[in-house]
C-alpha cells in the first residue's frame, strides 16, 4: 500500500468513519494509511480542530450522531471491582453507557467517553483495565461518577436503574 499524504488521509479517514456504524481503532487507520498511529492521532485533532465531530471511545473513533433515543444522566459510586457489575446491569437492560463524569476538584468536570452497548463491549472494556492498570476516573473521586446513558424507551433505563439501586451502586 502507498502511503497517503497529509488531505487525502484525513479525507479518507472521515470517509470511512462516516460510511460505519462501529467504531475504527487508530492502529486500523494507520494500518489503511501506512502511516504511524501518531500520525492518525495528530490528523484526528487537525479534523476535530475544523470542528468534525469525531470522537474518541476504547473501542476507537467514530463520528458523533444525533440520538433519538431517551437519554438520561445517573450518579454512581463503586469500587474499580464493581464496574463490571454496573456496565452489565446497564447494558442487560438495552441501556448503552455514554460516557463517564467526575468532578475534579482543580480540572472541573472530566468526561470519559465509553460508548459500552453489550456485553462484549463492557468485556473489552474490563479486559483493558486489568491489562493497563489504568486508573478509572472514578477513582479520583474515591468511586463517585455521573454516567450519561441511552435507551429506546424510558422503562429500560427505569428497570436498570432499580437494579443499580439494589445492589448499592446507584446514589440518590
Amino acid at each position: 500500500m502507498k502511503k497517503m499524504l497529509g488531505e487525502d488521509r484525513r479525507a479518507a479517514i472521515l470517509d470511512w468513519l462516516r460510511h460505519t456504524s462501529e467504531p475504527i481503532s487508530g492502529g486500523e487507520l494507520a494500518k489503511r494509511t501506512d502511516v504511524s498511529r501518531q500520525v492518525i492521532v495528530q490528523d484526528i485533532s487537525l479534523l476535530r480542530a475544523m470542528e468534525q465531530p469525531i470522537i474518541s471511545t476504547p473501542q476507537g473513533y467514530m463520528m458523533a450522531k444525533e440520538s433519538k433515543r431517551i437519554r438520561r444522566i445517573i450518579a454512581c459510586n463503586h469500587t474499580k471491582e464493581e464496574a463490571e457489575s454496573e456496565l452489565n446491569t446497564l447494558v442487560d437492560y438495552g441501556v448503552s453507557v455514554i460516557d463517564v463524569i467526575v468532578d475534579h476538584p482543580i480540572y472541573g468536570e472530566l468526561t470519559g467517553n465509553l460508548h459500552l452497548n453489550s456485553r462484549f463491549d463492557v468485556e473489552k472494556f474490563v479486559y483493558k483495565l486489568k491489562t493497563t492498570d489504568a486508573l478509572m476516573l472514578s477513582g479520583l473521586t474515591n468511586g463517585l461518577h455521573l454516567h450519561t446513558v441511552e435507551a429506546d424507551t424510558e422503562e429500560q433505563i427505569n428497570k436498570a436503574i432499580e437494579v443499580l439501586a439494589e445492589i448499592g451502586i446507584l446514589v440518590r
